[in-house]
């Protein structure tokens, strides 16, 4: 059980409510400061001060005073004006993410919802039941007010989700677990949808994957080491002290590790003076991107305990300032990070699988192929993985460069942090699919050289993996493989990650 108090959710606890389902419970604690910030709301409506959101209209109609008897139809208003997000829906487990960022941001203390609210998202999270909300939409400041707007109608009744495994109207998932829908008064849908809990969402479950991706690279990249009879000499431990990074040594560390019993790779001379960058360079390049995975990690868990709502209530409610902890920069620099750097694992990768297929760059049978010539073996894998990292080039592109102003002219620089959140997850998709490759080839080779010969945390993963893919004795169609490795490679990983191989 998590308890949430708005100030130190990790991603840690985020990976098991997530994926491992485990609930969550609210702070008592937490829960007081909540009430009183609902008090001094209701005491601005009562007192009809003009407070930006509470009493006015939004954006550009901040101008716009709005009477006490219309206070709760403006947040309805307001909740059903902004759900016009278009497009695919967000994976389930990133709406489930939404839910639980949102219910930890507004247990801060500074929003000024109702207690209820909180309440009812923990609801959604315990019933497993989890908006449908559509992807674009958002220019990630402002908040994420498109895709919160569409989880916000589900508090409602209204709007779709997931549950138990199929897309059903809100309320009829609602009444099925006793879930009385909201009312929305003062101040709740802004604090609902004013956030940057869309962006975040994605940017959790993308490093999450991202993570125990980078790590099973290692152990692929380790096999290909062992199928290209790979230097060890490059992964030495004073190598990496001399150059002082500390992803970089600990990337070694675990190359060491995985290949201290194997009889396939070899010494500097033994068969060549030094291998190509591909392999040599391992450790700098992985290393790197553990960097960037820190650097991503460190944004995220502070992003995930923040106030991200407009207007913020201090003191009780004696202070309240307008401002812009919405604003999704923070997010949007880390998920183009993280887009660029998890793109290099697989454009190394590549390189990898080029030196395992071309009968020009090793002594492996051309193209792995079982009948080089009648057969083309994994000649067009090659061919994928290279399509995959030029798309990747594409899609990492930077989000974050890019501005366009809305509501006229008010909201002048946005962060475009949704989109980049999105496309890291689409680079994530497709380097796992490289590395499916790399997996596939890897082990070809390694068959090729003595699968008896291999280290055993190596081997310990063909064996494994041959009961995904077998080995290639004929050509056939190699699409079906690719997908199921990748499949494999994402339901195992955590399970790989445990067993450190």
């Amino acid at each position: 059980m998590v308890t949430l108090t708005g100030e130190r959710l990790s991603l840690t606890e985020a990976s098991r409510i997530l994926f491992a389902g485990e609930d969550v419970q609210i702070s008592p604690e937490s829960m007081k400061k909540v009430e009183e910030s609902r008090q001094a709301v209701e005491d601005i409506v009562r007192d009809g001060k003009v407070v930006y959101g509470i009493t006015t209209g939004f954006g550009k109609f901040s101008d716009v005073f709005i009477q006490k008897d219309d206070v709760e139809a403006l947040q309805l208003h307001l909740i059903h004006s902004h759900a016009c997000g278009v497009g695919e829906p967000f994976p389930e487990i990133v709406s489930r993410a939404m839910v639980l960022l949102r219910a930890n941001a507004l247990l801060k203390g500074y929003s000024g919802v109702r207690p209820v609210v909180i309440e009812r998202l923990v609801d959604l999270l315990h019933a497993r039941i989890h908006p449908v909300i559509p992807q674009q939409g958002s220019l990630g400041a402002s908040g994420d007010l498109a895709p919160l707007s569409h989880l916000a109608l589900v508090l409602l009744g209204e709007g779709e989700v997931f549950y138990k495994g199929e897309q059903v109207p809100s309320l009829q998932a609602l009444v099925k677990e006793g879930i009385t829908p909201l009312t929305l008064t003062a101040k709740e849908g802004l604090a609902l949808i004013n956030g940057t809990q869309a962006m975040t969402a994605m940017g959790v479950v993308a490093y999450l994957e991202a993570e125990k991706l980078a790590h099973q690279s290692e152990v692929i990249a380790s096999m290909t080491m062992e199928g290209l009879q790979g230097i060890i000499d490059a992964f030495d431990e004073d190598i990496h002290l001399a150059r002082g990074y500390r992803e970089q040594v600990e990337v070694a560390e675990r190359f060491r590790s995985y290949l201290s019993d194997s009889q396939l790779t070899t010494r500097q001379g033994e068969i060549r003076v030094q291998d190509a960058y591909s392999l040599r360079c391992i450790p700098q390049v992985h290393g790197a991107t553990w960097q960037a995975l820190n650097y991503v990690k460190e944004k995220l868990e502070i992003e995930m305990n923040a106030a991200t709502d407009n207007p913020l209530l201090f003191d009780k409610g004696n202070k309240v300032i307008s401002c812009g902890n919405f604003h999704g920069q923070p997010i949007a620099f880390a998920m183009d990070f993280l887009k660029i750097a998890v793109a290099e694992l697989a454009n190394i990768s590549e390189r990898r699988i080029e030196r395992l297929v071309n009968p020009q760059l090793s002594d492996l049978p051309p193209f792995l192929s079982p009948q080089p010539g009648l057969q083309s073996g994994a000649m067009i894998m090659q061919y994928v993985a290279a399509s995959l990292v030029s798309e990747n080039k594409t899609l990492a592109h930077p989000a974050s460069v890019d501005s366009i102003p809305s509501s006229a002219n008010q909201e002048d620089h946005v962060s475009m942090g949704t989109i980049g959140s999105r496309h890291a997850y689409q680079i994530i998709g497709n380097v796992r699919r490289v590395l499916a490759i790399e997996a596939i080839c890897a082990m070809t080779a390694a068959q090729f050289r003595g699968v008896e010969k291999m280290a055993s945390a190596t081997r310990d993963f063909y064996t494994s993996a041959r009961n995904i893919v077998p080995p290639i004795t004929v050509d056939r169609i190699f699409s079906t493989d690719i997908e199921v490795m990748t499949d494999w490679l994402k339901e195992s990983e955590l399970k790989q990650r445990e067993m450190k191989i």
